[in-house]
């Protein structure tokens, strides 16, 4: 739903895409004007050409809200999204009213990962996607490929080309903002899995205590997609601080 609603912008991880945040379109159309774009090399957009910079899937995320003619906008970015959505912040600072970085950091090299970025880049390189994305995905879930949500993650990676997955990993690897992390102005809540298999404590710690306005949200017995492992749950948290009428302050974070 659009009209007079205010916008809010979903943007997917490493191997996603817009569907796979169905649960939280569903439950916030009502109240919002819902944007859940694929990146540039992924979901619906898989023929296209991923960058090779997490700066320039920020400014095509900016290009394509400009191009819907969309204003002040609250923004949620999970993992290489989170990343997306840090440098959303910086650059449309004036712009972004609200800001949710989940299950992310501000280190791309991923230290604590379930296995280094360049063991999956071989796996790529050597096997193709399809091998790759099985572990990756499963790294997500508490319950592994068991999880509910498994299959059709796989699915989805499973369009994802070679040079776009190596794309998007190389622009992980290359980029680094802690220096930037203080110029974070918005209101922002930090929301991490205890069990997250791609980012250790020590990631959304840093967010936590460096940006301004920062409030922390840990939930437990849940690793890296807690939008779809607990959707009611993630949901809850999201509309607590959507809903919020008065900006965080650094005092409230600790």
């Amino acid at each position: 739903m659009g009209g007079s609603n205010p916008t809010l912008v979903f943007i997917h991880g490493y191997l996603g895409g817009a569907a796979q945040w169905k649960d939280q379109v569903e439950h916030f159309r009502h109240r919002f004007r819902v944007i859940a774009p694929d990146l540039p090399g992924f979901g619906r957009r898989h023929e296209e050409i991923a960058p090779d910079r997490i700066v320039d899937f920020a400014r095509g995320v900016l290009e394509y809200l400009d191009n819907r003619g969309v204003g002040p906008f609250m923004l949620v970015g999970h993992s290489m999204g989170g990343m997306v959505a840090q440098e959303m912040a910086i650059r449309a600072a004036h712009r972004v009213s609200r800001l949710v970085l989940y299950g992310t950091g501000p280190l791309g090299t991923l230290p604590d990962r379930f296995e280094p970025i360049a063991t999956s880049q071989a796996r790529i390189e050597i096997e193709g996607v399809e091998p790759a994305i099985r572990p990756i995905v499963a790294s997500w879930f508490l319950a592994g490929a068991s999880a509910p949500a498994y299959n059709s993650c796989v699915d989805l990676a499973g369009r994802v080309k070679a040079p776009a997955a190596l794309a998007a990993l190389s622009a992980m690897e290359n980029w680094d903002g802690r220096e930037q992390l203080a110029r974070i102005k918005a209101p922002t809540l930090v929301l991490w899995g205890d069990q997250d298999r791609s980012y250790g404590w020590r990631q959304p710690e840093m967010l936590w205590r460096v940006i301004p306005a920062a409030a922390l949200a840990v939930i437990p017995g849940s690793a890296h997609n807690v939008h779809q492992e607990k959707p009611e749950i993630f949901n809850l948290l999201l509309d607590d601080f959507l809903s919020d009428p008065m900006p965080v302050s650094p005092e409230a974070a600790l």
